[in-house]
């Protein structure tokens, strides 16, 4: 039997899901917990791209790439869970519900998005998850989205 997975570091999740620089927005994903919960790691850095225009003299990440990065760790979480390492996972939003911003995310932050299943197992094509967002224990974003999980591409 295998042993699960709990933590996926950068080289994993490349192997699970396809992003790349400069839009792979998830360092690490931690506390895996099967297909029902992760919580990934993002290290916020100045010499993102978006900074530069996001706002010159302020930078700030963009709420829209918070999402992002919480539906990243979901994809890293279901693909471990499910062992999709090298099977072309590919990951696409549906919807996005009740999202709220509360914090600005800046270059040095460490954001920290807590992923969990509401609906969704393993087959499934439709998933669905809450995500929190946090820097320092503070809330950052929250949102409820859905996402197609096509795994038809796989070898």
């Amino acid at each position: 039997m295998t042993e699960a997975v709990t933590i996926a570091d950068i080289d994993l999740i490349q192997r699970i899901i396809p992003h790349r620089y400069p839009f792979l927005l998830v360092d690490k994903v931690v506390d895996i917990n099967g297909t029902q919960s992760g919580k990934g790691i993002k290290n916020v850095t100045m010499n993102e791209p978006h900074f530069t225009g996001h706002f010159p003299g302020n930078p700030v990440m963009p709420g829209v790439l918070i999402i992002e990065a919480m539906a990243q760790t979901a994809g890293v979480m279901v693909g471990a869970g499910m062992g999709m390492e090298d099977k072309n996972l590919q990951v696409y939003f549906m919807a996005i519900d009740g999202v709220k911003f509360r914090r600005m995310v800046k270059p040095g932050d460490v954001l920290e998005m807590q992923v969990e299943t509401t609906r969704g197992k393993p087959g499934a094509k439709v998933w669905k998850f809450k995500g929190v967002a946090t820097v320092d224990g503070e809330m950052a974003a929250e949102a409820e989205f859905t996402a197609m999980m096509d795994m038809s591409k796989s070898e």
